[in-house]
Formats: structure tokens, C-alpha cells, sequence
């Protein structure tokens, strides 16, 4: 996503560009805001006519008569109040209106770039880092249409500035010519102060990522930092990332600094000149006192529309940036089509087809290669191999999540490429290794939102082993689990997870070493509880109606379930059978099984002493 944070062209013409897409959204709103601006800037030009009236018919003749009529008192007075009323209006609808433009396309987009990241492929994610994509939802956003605020008051203060330009050429011609010099200077003040900050706003929005990437990684592994004592390691990281974000924002804010006075300062000058040239002029009777106070007091009112104008323009080098940065992510489409085929609407298990996969992550290291095997309805199939022969990503790839280089995966002759978006998910559940948990109930956590019967989830905890330790939770069902679930252990986790897919009734339903957190003796209760569910769940013609199963299984136990094993090995299938036949005519297979087995038992009996040794710890 570098490459979309690069300046490229114009950002004067780039920010308008911006802004003409929150323009064309609230087209209403923009408009009422601007008409609100357009009051206040006439209202307060009208403020200048006001005040020369007053100084040439009012406050000059009481200096020569020394009386003041109470008549025309009264009628400045009335004007001054009826102008001030008017203008508070164009106030109140110039910033209200601003406000609600800024705000709605701030949600807008950011619904959008949220909608984005989940209808994306998981192999676009693996290629972004989380604190980058956090940083698009929010500082990029918010950046994106800081613009969009002040854009009325900026439009209003144009007409003001017109109106005020008119208005100083009616009254001298030679003032307002004199008072306009400052313009030139003001455009090349905002060109250089563009040149010179944008830059330096694309490095800070780059920044706010990397910083944002650093502090996710760092509080997501806050068990590895703190057991491993790497406290002083990552708070030293992440401050040399802040440092230099800091550092970045500091060198922006010294130009802001420079431009903002200067902007500022230039119409004040402009003042003196014209003040200093209308004495002289008043003095040759060349024009009149109350011209030289209305082109000087006009002259001020055009101030504002300058600093108005800069503080727009000073926005857009950010501004650009965020939306650049959060249209790549609106724009990004990823490698995955979809196509318009439905699967059939049925109870049985599905036929799983998986024909001469290929995949890699790395060209020159294929990772699958030529994988075919299939899963009849209603059955069990466990894939079995060593460490890094692709059984995750097999069912990375099973569950389109991801898709193959080469070959075709089939859900009763569906191929996977040419279902319709949301198809899959129907009907293929995947349960992984890591159970991630939302900060929620368990049965938000269960059902995700969908409307499930209480029955139905009490059922799927049941099939799960995970009754148990729900009815003992302070509220059952409706316990908050904390974020990720951290009130809950590993394997109870674990135990949700897998709730959480049946209670939907997979017709396809994929265990990624899904109990490895899990008991022995609570796994082997699970697994006898899924194969209770589908010896009673055939139908009158033997066909299974229960889930068809595959399973990524290291434990005896867990394999035993299947009534075929898949071994992989490299990336290949080498052998198919039961488990009982391979553990007889596959010698490789065999060892494997038997090391995982060994292993395991180690892993238990290495658990025990420890187990020993704390209690009679806590004894003596």
C-alpha cells in the first residue's frame, strides 16, 4: 500500500478532489451549510457599509454640529443589531452543517473500510499488518475529511472576499488596488507551505501505521514480552517509532508555524498601507474619510477569507494522504472471484472433491503438490502428516479462505471458484487450532448474532463437552467472557469454538487439530459424542445426514474416529486407508503416528511430575 501514499500531482487539485466526493454524498447538507456561509460573508461585508454609512452621515457631522440626532442613533443601532442577528443564523447553519458532513463521511468511510476488510481474502490480510490495517480505519479516515469542516466556511468567505472586493472598488479605486497587492504573496506563501508540508504529512501517516502496528503486536504478545522479560526491548522499540513520528509531526508543525503568522500577518499589512495612503488622499481631497475606514475595515474582512482559504489548503497534504490510503483498501479486490452457483439445499452430509491441488506460498517452494482425495457424505476423513506438510493449509484452501494455484475443490459438484459470495459458509464450517473469542456472552460467542434457540446452543455446548463449564459459570449463557476470552482456559476455548460451528449444522464441518488444548480424556468424549450424533443421524437409504468430517488429528484416539486417514507427506498424498490398514502397510505411517503418541505421552507424564512436585510444593 506504499505506493498509494506517494505524493503524486497537484494536492491543491488532489484535496478538492477529496472533497467534491463528500460534496456529491451530502449534497443537502453541503448545500444549506454553504447558503449559511454565504449569509455570514455577505452579513459581515455589510458590517463595513454599516460602518462607513455611520462614520460619514452620523459621526462626522456630530464632530462638526456637536449634536447627534436620536433618529439616526437609533437607525445604526438597528442596523448593527439586524446585521448581527442575521449573521448568527449563517453561524449556526454554517457549523452545524460543516459538522454533519464531517462526521457522516467519517462513518461512511469507515463502515466502508470495515465492510472491506471482511469480504476480503484472508491471503490479502496475511500481506498487511493489523496495525497498518487499524490505522486505515481510523487516523487515515479521520484525516482523509478533516478538510471537509471548515469547506463552508472557506466557500462563504470566497463570496464574503468578492463581495468585499466589489465593495472597496465602489469606494476607491485606488485603495482597493493598493490593499489587493497582498494577494500574490498570499498564493505563493500557500504554494511553498504545500510544498514543503506535504511530504512530511504522507511520512507521518506512514508512521501513525507503523506505531500503530508496533503497539497491536505488543499488547496482542503481552504474555510473551512480560515472561520472557522483554518489557525494556519493546518499549524501546516502540519509542524509537514514536520518536520519529514525533520528530516527523514536530518538522510539519515548524511550517505551520511559519505559514500561519504569515498568512495572517500579510493582510495587516495591507491595512497600514491603505491607511497610510488614504491619509494622503483624504488630505488632497482625492477621496473621503469614510472611504478610507470602509476599504481598511473591508481590507480586514478580506483577511479572514485568506486565513480561512490557508487553514483549508493547510489540510490537504493530510488529507490527500488518509484518503489515498483508505481508498486502496476500498479499491483492493484481492485475487478472489466468485461466481453466481448456489449448493443444493439438503440435510445430508456433503461430497467433498479435492483434484490435483497445487499450492505455494513461495514460487520456488511449492508447498502442495498434486493433492486428491475425497469425503463421501457423512463420513470421516482425518488428515495426518509431520509438521509443515500443509494440512492448515489444505483446509485454509477447503474452506476458500484462500485459493489453490492449481486444481479444484468441490462441494457436491460445486466447484469452490464458482459459488456465489456467502455460499460457503452455509454449509462448511471450520474449527481452528487458535480459538478466538469476542469480547462477549458465550452465547454471543456461539451464535454470533444469528438467531439460534437457547435449545439448540445447549445442544451444541453438549455435543462439545462445554455444558458443563457453562451451567457453572456465574451466568451461564449470558457470562461475558472477556476480551478474547481470556477468563476462560485453552481448551474450554477450544470447546466453544466448536460449538459455535455446530450449532449451525454444517453439512461440511473441518477440525483443525481443533481439542489439542483439550484433555485426552475430554477429547475422547467429544469425539465419541460427534460419532454418537452421526451413528443416529442415517437416513432410510444409508445415506449419511450428519456433517461429513475432516480432521487434522496427531492423537490415536482422534484418528481412530475417521473411516479413512489421508497421509501427507511434503505436500503429497502417500498413503489412504483406515488407520488400522495403514498402521500395517505404511511403515512411514506408522512411525509417525507412533512418535505423535510417544510425544504425547511424554508431554503427560512430563505434566505430571511437574503437577507433583507444585503440590507437594504446596503441602511442605
Amino acid at each position: 500500500m506504499s505506493d498509494d501514499t506517494e505524493p503524486r500531482g497537484s494536492t491543491t487539485l488532489d484535496g478538492f478532489r477529496v472533497l467534491w466526493v463528500g460534496i456529491k454524498r451530502e449534497p443537502i447538507v453541503f448545500t444549506v451549510a454553504t447558503l449559511g456561509a454565504v449569509l455570514f460573508g455577505v452579513l459581515t461585508v455589510a458590517d463595513a457599509w454599516v460602518l462607513g454609512w455611520a462614520t460619514q452621515h452620523v459621526l462626522i457631522p456630530a464632530f462638526e454640529t456637536g449634536e447627534i440626532g436620536t433618529d439616526m442613533l437609533l437607525w445604526v443601532v438597528a442596523l448593527f443589531m439586524g446585521v448581527a442577528i442575521l449573521r448568527a443564523v449563517g453561524i449556526v447553519a454554517r457549523r452545524l452543517g460543516g459538522g454533519i458532513m464531517y462526521y457522516r463521511m467519517q462513518s461512511h468511510t469507515r463502515r466502508g473500510v470495515t465492510r472491506q476488510y471482511l469480504s476480503l481474502p484472508m491471503e490479502w490480510h496475511q500481506r498487511h499488518p493489523t496495525g497498518q490495517l487499524l490505522s486505515n480505519a481510523y487516523s487515515d479516515v479521520e484525516a482523509a475529511w478533516a478538510p471537509i469542516m471548515p469547506l463552508p466556511m472557506a466557500l462563504g468567505t470566497v463570496v464574503m472576499m468578492v463581495v468585499a472586493v466589489v465593495q472597496m472598488f465602489v469606494a476607491d479605486v485606488v485603495l482597493a488596488l493598493v490593499g489587493l497587492l497582498v494577494f500574490p504573496a498570499v498564493v505563493v506563501a500557500n504554494l511553498l507551505y504545500q510544498r514543503f508540508s506535504s511530504p512530511l504529512m504522507t511520512r507521518a501517516q506512514g508512521l501513525r501505521a507503523e506505531v500503530s502496528e508496533i503497539a497491536h503486536e505488543s499488547f496482542d504478545g503481552a504474555m510473551v514480552v512480560k515472561t520472557l522479560g522483554r518489557e525494556t526491548e519493546e518499549t524501546d522499540r516502540f519509542r524509537a517509532k514514536a520518536q520519529e513520528l514525533r520528530d516527523v509531526n514536530v518538522r510539519a508543525g515548524r511550517f505551520r508555524a511559519i505559514f500561519d503568522p504569515t498568512l495572517a500577518s500579510l493582510p495587516n499589512l495591507g491595512v497600514l498601507i491603505v491607511l497610510a495612503v488614504g491619509a494622503s488622499r483624504v488630505t488632497t481631497g482625492a477621496t473621503e474619510a469614510g472611504d478610507v475606514v470602509t476599504v481598511a475595515y473591508l481590507l480586514t474582512i478580506v483577511s479572514f477569507p485568506i486565513r480561512a482559504i490557508g487553514w483549508l489548503l493547510g489540510e490537504f497534504p493530510r488529507s490527500v494522504v488518509g484518503y489515498r490510503r483508505a481508498k486502496a483498501v476500498l479499491d483492493a479486490t484481492g485475487s478472489m472471484v466468485y461466481g453466481d452457483d448456489e449448493l443444493p439445499a439438503r440435510t445430508t452430509g456433503a461430497l467433498l472433491e479435492v483434484a490435483d491441488l497445487h499450492y505455494s506460498y513461495d514460487a520456488d517452494a511449492p508447498l502442495l503438490r498434486g493433492v486428491d482425495f475425497d469425503v463421501r457424505p457423512g463420513r470421516t476423513v482425518a488428515l495426518v502428516g509431520a509438521t509443515a506438510s500443509g494440512k492448515s493449509t489444505l483446509t485454509s484452501l477447503m474452506t476458500r479462505l484462500v485459493d489453490p494455484d492449481s486444481g479444484s475443490i468441490r462441494i457436491d459438484g460445486h466447484d469452490l471458484k464458482g459459488l456465489r459470495r456467502g455460499e460457503l459458509p452455509r454449509d462448511v464450517a471450520l474449527v481452528p487450532q487458535t480459538a478466538f473469542m469476542f469480547d462477549d456472552t458465550v452465547r454471543g460467542n456461539v451464535t454470533l448474532g444469528a438467531d439460534v434457540p437457547d435449545a439448540d446452543v445447549w445442544a451444541a455446548l453438549r455435543t462439545a463437552q462445554a455444558d458443563g463449564f457453562v451451567a457453572a459459570l456465574p451466568e451461564g449463557l449470558d457470562t461475558k467472557l472477556g476480551e478474547r476470552g481470556t477468563s476462560l482456559s485453552g481448551g474450554q476455548r477450544q470447546r466453544l469454538s466448536l460449538a459455535r460451528a455446530l450449532v449451525r449444522r454444517p453439512r461440511l464441518l473441518i477440525l483443525d487439530d481443533a481439542t489439542s488444548a483439550v484433555d485426552p480424556e475430554v477429547e475422547a468424549r467429544i469425539l465419541a459424542s460427534l460419532r454418537d450424533d452421526r451413528d443416529g443421524a442415517g437416513d432410510a437409504d444409508g445415506q449419511g445426514s450428519a456433517a461429513s468430517l475432516v480432521v487434522v488429528a496427531y492423537r490415536k484416539a482422534t484418528i481412530s474416529l475417521a473411516d479413512e486417514v489421508v497421509h501427507l507427506d511434503e505436500g503429497r498424498v502417500v498413503a489412504r486407508g483406515t488407520h488400522t490398514d495403514l498402521l500395517a502397510t505404511s511403515p512411514a505411517y506408522a512411525q509417525l503416528v507412533n512418535a505423535y503418541e510417544t510425544e504425547a505421552a511424554l508431554d503427560a507424564d512430563t505434566g505430571s511430575a511437574a503437577g507433583s512436585a507444585t503440590d507437594g510444593g504446596t503441602q511442605a
